[in-house]
């Protein structure tokens, strides 16, 4: 049997005006900034209009820790969405923006999959309405003007050994993880070693994204220590006389962005900072509105949720004063096969003991969040594959953790295969709910990072390089202790190693860097071998990608 894929899908969906989405929440055209005809930014007026509104459920959508064979988490987070709208809620949407490094890349893009995507996936997935080049620009400018006093007589006294403020492009380029800038003799700069960061893990996403506004942006942005003095002080954005012209930048960025999904609900596509390099939730401003203007808010955080979960509910429901009602955790039969050990080729075998093997992960995400707290539904993304006996087993297992599972098919059949999936998580909305963060901003940077690494990762304990023990001491004389911890880590697995699978146990964290945000509100402290600047693989996708003189788009998924 052939299937559509994504992008056939998208392309033969017929659109509903922006305009008329956005009257399903209640937004008048006035209150709209037009992108076109399928895209808008929704203007600042509007929260005037809805601050006193009750606010809705929110749920909040992740995953078992990603694999090769697909869990599909954005893809249930819009069916889901969907499926809510099929039961007669009112009901939207948050989601981040695509990256274009993974879109490029190996990964692809983040506008969901089948007949649960958000349209028009091309834009949204592509340069969309421009917020990514924004903090670019802001962030490079920063850079820009860093290195410009030096030059000038370096008024500030900045030491070029210690400038701790790289640039930014969002694009998977290892070339330029590390580089030497300043070249060609004293009209360009004063020569020093430098690099670049992917966007999503600038500061000034991070700050985008956690904002209220722009006096509030405006504030964090003048925070960012950029480099420190010879004799040791941190100079910061604000020194530089930097934060107003960045901010002026990022006056449209920081404005949510308003689509639809296939069946036309109102969805919310803003900021997208990466959950193992960055603190991986949509913007507070998209959830704010979100909250607002429905009776249900669903929203993703990015990879598993020893990642993504976590720092939504330790820094971003802190920062907001957010508080779930219920969690949806993503994972498929495939996946938890592939954590048992069985090779992607094998996956469409039937292999209890391979579940057996793989489906400690997901129990483990499972703890996880119901350590906090927090309602859980666990939904298995549906595979043709899939058997009774499989589901079966699952299900029993989550039981003993007094966990219901449900299985969806929203990939093929968009809301319609998530109602039950819906039903469950309204009920899970009405269950007791007794949310609490998991370390208090008093202790000490070590004993939240290591908290984090026992609780959450299931670590022995957490070894720290030389260098990192040098960052931590920065950080504590700068009087940065009290800041909140956004890890760096794999992905691919729950441990820093990311060959090791399912869950890790009898190890030890290693923490070779931290670096400090103090615009954004934590520490990052890096761990293993992760890259704030991603490569490309072999055969990247963006070989598959082209489009033709109608300006048809194809290969992207």
């Amino acid at each position: 049997m052939s299937y559509l894929s994504d992008i056939e899908i998208a392309q033969q969906t017929e659109m509903e005006p922006i305009t008329k989405v956005a009257a399903k929440l209640g937004i008048e055209e006035d209150d709209l900034e037009l992108y076109g005809k399928y895209k808008a930014k929704v203007s600042f007026g509007l929260w005037e209009k809805i601050k006193n509104n009750k606010d809705g459920k929110l749920i909040l959508v992740t995953a078992i820790t990603p694999t090769p064979a697909g869990e599909g988490k954005t893809t249930t987070s819009v069916g889901l969405a969907q499926a809510f709208a099929k039961l007669g809620k009112k009901v939207t949407l948050a989601l981040r923006e695509p990256s274009l490094g993974p879109v490029f890349g190996i990964k692809g893009g983040a506008a969901g999959g089948g007949y649960s995507q958000v349209v028009p996936m091309e834009d949204i997935n592509v340069h969309f309405t421009g917020d990514f080049h924004a903090i670019t620009s802001a962030h490079n400018l920063l850079a820009a003007m860093l290195d410009n006093s030096i030059q000038q007589g370096n008024p500030l006294g900045i030491d070029p050994r210690r400038i701790v403020f790289r640039r930014v492009l969002d694009m998977n380029d290892r070339a330029l993880r590390n580089i030497v800038i300043g070249l060609g003799g004293k009209a360009n700069g004063v020569p020093r070693e430098s690099g670049f960061d992917i966007t999503v893990a600038s500061e000034v996403m991070a700050i985008l994204c956690l904002s209220s506004g722009i006096e509030d942006l405006k504030e964090r942005l003048g925070r960012i220590i950029v480099a420190y003095t010879f004799d040791g002080r941190a100079v910061t954005a604000k020194e530089l006389e930097a934060q107003g012209a960045m901010a002026m930048l990022l006056k449209d960025a920081i404005k949510p962005n308003l689509v639809q999904t296939l069946e036309h609900v109102p969805a919310f596509i803003h900021g997208g900072p990466f959950a193992n390099i960055a603190h991986g939730c949509n913007s507070i401003t998209a959830t704010r509105y979100g909250l607002k203007l429905a009776d249900y808010f669903i929203t993703e955080a990015g990879f598993a949720a020893d990642l993504g979960a976590e720092k939504f509910l330790d820094i971003k429901c802190r920062v907001a004063g957010l508080k779930p009602s219920a969690v949806v955790i993503v994972a498929t039969i495939r996946a938890l096969k592939m954590h048992g050990g069985v090779k992607k080729e094998d996956l469409a075998k039937k292999d209890l003991k391979a579940l057996e093997a793989g489906i400690p992960n997901l129990e483990k995400h499972v703890e996880n969040i119901l350590s906090f707290g927090l309602p859980v539904v666990v939904a298995i993304n549906a595979f043709p594959t899939d058997t009774e006996e499989e589901l079966r087993f699952i299900q029993e297992k989550c039981a003993g953790l007094g966990v219901p599972v449900v299985e969806s098919d929203i990939w093929a059949k968009g809301g319609a295969g998530g109602t039950a999936l819906a039903e469950k998580v309204i009920e899970a909305c009405e269950k007791p709910n007794s949310f609490h963060f998991l370390y208090e901003t008093e202790l000490s940077p070590k004993e939240k990072i290591e908290k984090i690494a026992k609780d959450i990762y299931g670590a022995d304990g957490v070894v720290y390089t030389d260098k990192a023990e040098k960052d931590l001491k920065e950080i504590h004389d700068l009087g940065k202790d009290g800041l909140l911890v956004c890890m760096a880590k794999t992905q691919a697995s729950i441990s820093d190693d990311p060959n090791k699978k399912g869950r890790p146990t009898n190890y030890k964290l290693t923490v070779r860097e931290v670096r400090l945000s103090a615009g954004a509100g934590f520490i990052i402290p890096i761990t293993g071998s992760i890259m704030t600047m991603p490569g490309l693989p072999k055969r990247p996708a963006a070989c598959n990608i082209d489009v033709d003189e109608n300006g048809r788009v194809s290969g992207l998924f």
